[in-house]
């Protein structure tokens, strides 16, 4: 560098990756002072060398002014822009034209992203598929057919390539030469975990696209996979879980779903086996229920039987107190309060029939008021 000449800017992607592994840098003190400052002053505010903006400002205690400026010590984003590019990562932040566009409006969205393999995955139709670890052979099965199977029907599956469950669905959606699979990771996008899974990883950052909210190097310490969860859920359309136990991540990543209004569906499992009791307690509360890939198909309006078939209705059809709940509804619009004093049905009885119908498309309700969703079929 010749004499009085500034020293070379820092590159953008290595100030993030810098910043993302700071100590005391969580996920909410990065997403604030990203929100305010573009990634190279974010990286000068960090330690020191840039005037904060307010809100950034009220984060800055001595303690954290402490660590973020010996954790600058260690973390050159010189560095840290050559590693990214080394394992071919891209790094953006919410400023990002790429940035995907599902997550922009989430309440948790990742400050950061750190990429391999394709971003335009996530163009396409995608239903997340998670599940136990410690799955039965029957789960890793169903999980391996209905991976393949989405993907056969051009629907992207996106899991967390754990052991289990979200590595047999990634599998088969490997096997189908169709859709191309999407991952969320809860370490550094450069070090497969588990171990066992080295070959998927690199399979699915070849044909789909893998990203995590953490630079390279990153441990995968227990309190990354709930952060994880909640952007699996998020970039899912319709979320299915295939075994889970009474408690785990699966049912974590169903809540994130069920916050952000994205339907949970289950698979059935015998009360006898532990690793269904967590799916059958998710039916139990209104989950619909997945028997084949049809039944993810019609949640996503993607059922392909109706092809060459001009009579077919393929919403599942009501019975027992739903076929009576949907008579009611048919004879004249009706509050919740009518269907439970004149069928006689609790008010939560009610209130789950209610949504069900309304779920899988046979009802609508308008202020208070639920009628009848006349189908393509009864308008014919």
């Amino acid at each position: 560098m010749s004499p009085g000449s500034s020293p070379p800017a820092a590159p953008a992607d290595g100030c993030l990756a810098a910043l993302a592994g700071f100590d005391l840098m969580t996920v909410q003190r990065l997403r604030v002072l990203l929100s305010h400052h573009e990634p190279v002053e974010a990286h000068a505010v960090a330690i020191g060398r840039a005037v904060p903006h307010p809100s950034v400002a009220r984060l800055l205690t001595p303690t954290i002014r402490a660590a973020w400026r010996a954790s600058a010590d260690r973390r050159d984003p010189a560095e840290w822009a050559a590693r990214c590019r080394m394992h071919e990562i891209r790094v953006i932040s919410m400023r990002d034209d790429s940035y995907p566009a599902v997550l922009i409006n989430d309440p948790e969205p990742p400050a950061a992203l750190f990429v391999r393999g394709d971003l335009a995955v996530l163009d396409s139709r995608r239903v997340g598929v998670v599940g136990t670890r410690n799955a039965t052979q029957a789960g890793r099965d169903i999980a391996f057919e209905l991976g393949r199977d989405l993907a056969a029907a051009g629907v992207v599956v996106v899991s967390g390539l754990a052991k289990g469950v979200d590595g047999a669905a990634h599998a088969g959606v490997l096997r189908a030469d169709g859709a191309p699979p999407a991952a969320v990771v809860g370490n550094g996008p450069d070090e497969p975990y588990p171990r066992v899974h080295a070959r998927l990883w690199e399979e699915v950052c070849e044909h789909g696209v893998l990203l995590s909210e953490w630079p390279p190097g990153t441990v995968p310490e227990p309190f990354r996979f709930p952060l994880r969860n909640r952007i699996l859920a998020a970039l899912s359309e319709v979320l299915v879980v295939i075994e889970s136990r009474e408690r785990g991540g699966s049912l974590i990543t169903a809540q994130a779903a069920i916050e952000r209004s994205i339907d949970v569906m289950a698979v059935p499992g015998s009360v006898r086996n532990r690793a269904a009791a967590g799916t059958n307690q998710l039916l139990r509360d209104g989950a619909a229920p997945v028997t084949s890939v049809d039944d993810v198909l019609v949640a996503l309006g993607l059922d392909t039987r109706r092809v060459g078939t001009p009579g077919y209705d393929p919403r599942p059809l009501p019975r027992g107190t739903a076929a009576a709940v949907l008579e009611r509804c048919r004879r004249d619009p009706c509050t919740l309060e009518e269907v439970v004093v004149e069928l006689g049905l609790s008010m939560s009885d009610a209130a789950m029939t209610l949504a069900r119908l309304e779920r899988t498309g046979w009802v609508q309700e308008s202020g208070g008021w639920f009628e009848p969703v006349v189908s393509w079929l009864e308008q014919a």
